[in-house]
């Protein structure tokens, strides 16, 4: 199915309407204050959902109600992937995700899908924080790897993250490699290449647009380091996972009963 012109149609009238979709670097960092367990900082974040929750999203159907249960069960499907990266037990992140998209299929009003999608995010969150204090790693290490995820869109350091924390550099370099058993600059490109991951699967950005965010040099310094920790570049990554990704939530193989597949994104 060729879709070009009706692509290209859609992009027009995004210009004409002035319509500006989600930042990417925004966007994700929710996405990672969640996987990190900032229960503060979701709560805070959905406040600023709460006011302003359809912009920056697309038009995934005409039936406002439907819009909102197409956006839900895209945005419970990625934060279950999500927050498996960082920990959570496969089958927990899917039931759980399974438990809330039928909850969003029982909605009948806008707004319950609105709240309802605070209510998933803030207990995915808190579940990332129980597994987090699990795992045992000292407050200094932990506030290290939120400041790392909450600033993988610009040059990150062993010195930039031990001023954060008040902490001579070799102090925190060996506490972090003991705790997280990888030094601190080979944790800041993993969470960097796990995060272009997960963009990859879920967003139609660009590799270069998604290089950048990242804060690498280049496009083709990106692809090097994806090819490196991957063993696959990322247009082979998008290619192999996201058409799977984007269509259906996890645990799944169709949308809730009442909900169709988008048509356009």
């Amino acid at each position: 199915m060729n879709t070009n012109r009706e692509l290209n149609y859609r992009l027009f009238v995004q210009i004409e309407e002035n319509f500006q979709r989600m930042e990417i670097g925004s966007e994700f960092a929710r996405y990672d204050d969640i996987r990190n367990g900032n229960v503060d900082k979701v709560r805070e974040n959905f406040e600023e959902i709460r006011l302003h929750y359809y912009d920056g999203k697309g038009t995934l159907s005409d039936n406002l109600l439907r819009n909102n249960q197409y956006h839900f069960a895209i945005g419970t499907g990625i934060i279950a992937r999500i927050c498996i990266d960082g920990g959570m037990k496969h089958n927990i992140a899917y039931t759980l995700s399974d438990i809330y998209i039928r909850r969003c299929d029982k909605c009948r009003e806008p707004q319950e899908l609105i709240e309802l999608t605070g209510a998933m995010m803030l207990d995915f969150a808190e579940r990332m924080a129980e597994i987090r204090k699990e795992n045992g790693a000292s407050l200094h290490v932990r506030r290290t790897i939120d400041y790392i995820y909450r600033n993988l869109g610009g040059k990150l350091t062993l010195q930039m993250a031990a001023a954060h924390e008040h902490l001579h550099p070799s102090y925190l370099s060996k506490l972090f490699a003991k705790e997280m058993h990888m030094p601190i600059k080979a944790y800041i490109l993993q969470a960097k290449i796990s995060t272009a991951q997960n963009i990859l699967t879920f967003s139609d950005f660009t590799i270069a647009e998604i290089a950048d965010s990242l804060g690498f040099s280049s496009q083709s310094a990106f692809t090097a380091a994806f090819r490196r920790i991957t063993g696959t570049t990322p247009f082979q990554y998008r290619s192999r996972y996201s058409e799977e990704h984007l269509l259906y939530p996890p645990g799944q193989t169709s949308l809730p009963d009442g909900v169709q597949p988008p048509q356009d994104r």
